[in-house]
């Protein structure tokens, strides 16, 4: 006799967004199952279709971002891989670096690796632990110290969900004379998005998160002109100008070296599909309805601190608490394997905001964060499952 099917209720969406829809799913199975050609790579009709393909998703993602022109979209295998190729296609020997402690390891272990190999100064500026918000006088302040080449920061923290001051801060470092670049893993997708208003001279972002693509798939948005600025850090075949031995200089073929993720990106083209017709904004509604509804409930509990909740900014749909006298990965399994709901605890590759969020001994935080497909139900029986293990607590 078979075993039944057990229904697992998935809240790990600031990780990778789960289910997808459905029409992800059939994209990228019928480009395996019926076309396979590499993008630009033959003169053959198959070719021509992932050429469009390729064209096609490119421009939602800019109409997505409000880019100006598709050709500031370059596609990368992530948002991590994103953000190295930017860091260190950008920075040089000398340059000083302003960050902050709100942010993920693809920004700091490459900023690290950097100091390593060369010369180069990086500043952390500290966050209120309260509200999740950077403390953007300190870091206007750090801004204009000294001559800064480029300002990253996360537009929210994947620990805390909190929305960032992107737009002022990126104005502040221009009237500073320095770069910005924009970490939107946790933003593209989930809130509706204008690159033009907040100003920002870079951004990285992932397909598999807000965008609800494959994983394996990123981009990064490159303002006009700053190209020039940037120097490739992979190099190799593109499909274009193969006559020349040198590297193209222009967007978006200068940093999309090798063969794209064609199935990754038939399921992206179909992801920014769906999230065009059903409206990012409303999407974002639905998603903070949830997000309020955990946040309140849990912070009725004695035992349960739930982080950075204070503020009244927005939130992408994050909910990041502890069980005080409970280790979160504990208490993680524990929702996993005896209420079949499946979230991420531990330090989510932030380790300076749980330094300051004091969560160590706790081993981190529990992190739920739902998505479009999650329902009022869902969010009803993860209350009550949370209510449960901390009576045991």
């Amino acid at each position: 006799m078979n075993s039944p099917i057990i229904r697992q209720l998935y809240l790990d969406n600031a990780a990778t967004s789960f289910p997808k829809p459905e029409s992800v799913y059939e994209a990228s199975d019928q480009y395996m199952r019926q076309s396979g050609a590499a993008f630009g790579r033959g003169a053959h009709s198959s070719v021509d279709d992932a050429v469009h393909l390729v064209a096609e998703c490119r421009r939602r993602v800019a109409l997505i971002l409000g880019a100006s022109s598709s050709s500031e979209v370059a596609f990368t295998f992530n948002c991590t891989d994103g953000l190295n190729l930017l860091l260190r296609g950008i920075l040089a020997a000398g340059d000083r670096v302003v960050t902050s402690t709100l942010e993920h390891n693809s920004v700091l272990r490459p900023l690290r690796q950097l100091q390593q190999e060369m010369e180069l100064e990086v500043v952390h500026v500290d966050f209120d632990v309260n509200t999740g918000l950077i403390d953007e006088a300190a870091m206007v302040q750090q801004i204009q110290l000294r001559p800064t080449r480029l300002v990253v920061m996360n537009h929210a923290s994947n620990v805390t969900g909190i929305v960032q001051p992107a737009q002022r801060l990126c104005k502040a470092t221009h009237e500073a004379g320095a770069l910005f670049l924009l970490d939107a893993a946790q933003t593209v997708g989930h809130l509706p998005f204008c690159v033009n208003q907040l100003g920002v001279d870079m951004l990285a972002t992932a397909g598999h998160k807000g965008l609800l693509g494959p994983l394996g798939t990123g981009l990064v948005y490159i303002k006009a002109g700053i190209e020039r600025q940037l120097r490739p850090i992979r190099s190799g075949g593109t499909g274009t100008s193969s006559e020349s031995i040198v590297q193209p200089k222009t967007m978006p073929t200068m940093l999309e070296s090798g063969n794209l993720n064609m199935p990754g990106l038939a399921g992206l083209n179909a992801s920014t599909k769906w999230l065009i017709e059903q409206d990012i904004s409303k999407l974002h509604q639905h998603i903070a309805a949830h997000t309020e509804r955990l946040q309140v409930a849990l912070a009725k509990l004695n035992n349960v601190t739930v982080h950075c909740s204070e503020s009244g900014a927005r939130n992408v749909g994050i909910v990041s608490f502890v069980i005080q006298g409970m280790d979160s990965r504990e208490a993680a399994m524990i929702l996993d394997q005896a209420f079949h709901i499946q979230c991420r605890a531990g330090l989510q590759c932030a380790p300076l905001i749980h330094k300051a969020l004091k969560t160590e001994a706790n081993g981190g935080s529990i992190r739920l964060s739902p998505g479009p497909f999650t329902t009022s139900d869902d969010i009803e029986l993860t209350i009550e499952s949370i209510y449960q293990i901390c009576s045991t607590a």
